[in-house]
């Protein structure tokens, strides 16, 4: 019987192609490798050292060496993400009780410090303790209370806690009341203490965002609905995620491929592209490519278009197949890998030129998940999609994964060395990005239908 199985097991080999059996064989190695990392070069150095047992919430800001910083002021973005992510580790590791305590003491602090009892919504900066920072005047964003959202509703999946979703609930109902946009759909992005939407006049600096709606809060609320509608079946929420996963889709996403940054309140683009160059360079965080945010988004639409139960959903597959190629052909490093960080189309150009060529932390661990699930949708594309993704994850090894005292670089070493001694943790940096990325990773590496995002066939 032995012998027989053998045979058999033989034969079936030389049915298999040589290139399918080295590729399980790399998907398999780099699935141990990312396993690894997570493990023993990240979240054993986020936590329990993040942990503020004193004050509640979670220690912000940590140097090179993972030593706490001086500065601990809290921002309810960081604060909701290490929510998220400890909600996802309570559920990857159920026999590690300390992750459990730890979301504990950030829903906690989300609800009793965050949550403005007076007016509703989620604050945006608060000091360590709590506090409402004077030269922050309680100003709030969609953006925050959309990671307020996220947080709070993978808390609830993660342990049953009705009061977790009530919470989320009824911070989408505040979105609802104050920041949509009844007249041209989606969200504004700045608002007042009280929740009304913040206006620009004349007054108001150019390089301000103050009063526009914007691509970055719009990806998250998407985000964070898709994570609350999966533990909440509610019918405005579906069409309010519907609505952004379209708005996204098909106007936010220009014709070339990327996202606009930022837009008027009708969704007409902000753009300085016809008023020169120094014009340009002045408000480069207003109007440029971003390559991270095209990457993310591609697989974040189709993460929307899934949990919703969206049937020949082709065109969002399309559009995101044509985000990440556009941020391949003309943001890719296709020397070392990496993606850079900004591009811009100048007049008469008809490719984005280079110009920021750093390589931010976030945007590589985006580009690394969204590689992989291209290369399981696309296996035989041009693009080589699994390729770049080994080549992505050599890349973060070499240039982002600080092998002797963990965690991340904020910048890949090849561009800027100097971060190797440059914080670990500050507000807007947590293992929210990477962890998602590599926990993503390591379950589709040994599962390629982890997520379940798949290409049904038009005919």
């Amino acid at each position: 019987m032995t012998v027989y199985l053998n045979a058999l097991f033989l034969l079936l080999l030389q049915l298999i192609s040589p290139s399918t059996v080295a590729q399980e064989a790399a998907r398999m190695a780099i699935a141990e490798e990312v396993r690894n990392s997570i493990e023993n070069e990240m979240i054993n150095r986020w936590y329990p050292n993040a942990y503020d047992q004193e004050n509640g919430g979670y220690v912000s800001s940590f140097e090179y060496d993972f030593s706490p910083s001086e500065n601990q002021n809290k921002m309810i973005v960081s604060q909701a993400r290490h929510l998220w992510t400890l909600s996802k580790l309570m559920e990857r590791y159920p026999d590690t009780s300390h992750y459990a305590a730890g979301a504990k003491l950030g829903l906690d602090f989300l609800i009793n410090k965050f949550w403005d009892q007076e007016h509703g919504g989620f604050f945006t900066l608060l000091d360590r303790k709590g506090n409402v920072l004077e030269n922050n005047q309680g100003a709030k964003t969609a953006y925050g209370n959309a990671f307020g959202i996220y947080g709070l509703a993978a808390y609830h999946h993660a342990s049953g806690d009705p009061s977790a979703l009530e919470w989320a609930k009824k911070s989408f109902y505040w979105l609802e009341k104050n920041s949509y946009d009844p007249e041209f759909g989606g969200y504004f992005q700045s608002l007042e203490r009280d929740g009304t939407p913040s206006k620009r006049n004349e007054q108001t600096p150019s390089t301000a965002t103050t009063g526009y709606k914007d691509q970055n809060s719009s990806i998250h609320l998407l985000e964070a609905f898709t994570e609350l509608y999966q533990v909440w079946k509610d019918p405005l929420l579906k069409r309010r995620t519907e609505e952004l996963l379209v708005i996204i889709r098909d106007t936010i996403v220009q014709n070339e491929g990327y996202l606009q940054l930022f837009l008027l309140a009708d969704w007409t683009p902000v753009s300085f592209r016809d008023q020169g160059r120094s014009a340009i360079e002045k408000h480069h965080n207003i109007d440029h490519v971003s390559y991270g945010h095209d990457v993310e988004t591609a697989y974040l639409m189709m993460e929307a278009s899934h949990v919703l139960g969206l049937t020949n959903d082709y065109k969002t597959w399309e559009i995101g197949k044509k985000m990440v190629d556009h941020a391949l052909m003309h943001g890719w490093d296709g020397q070392s890998g990496g993606f850079y960080d900004g591009g811009y189309y100048f007049p008469e150009e008809d490719a984005p030129e280079i110009v920021k060529d750093t390589k931010n932390w976030w945007a590589q661990a985006e580009g690394l998940n969204t590689l992989l699930i291209m290369a399981d949708l696309y296996p035989d594309d041009p693009m080589e999609y699994f390729a770049k993704f080994k080549q992505q994850w050599n890349y973060i090894q070499q240039n982002l994964i600080d092998h002797a005292y963990g965690g991340w670089y904020s910048g890949g070493l090849d561009k800027q060395p100097e971060l190797k001694n440059g914080q670990k943790g500050h507000i807007w940096k947590t293992a929210y990005h990477n962890f998602r990325s590599l926990h993503n990773c390591d379950l589709k590496l040994r599962d390629p239908s982890h997520l379940a995002l798949t290409i049904k066939s038009k005919e």
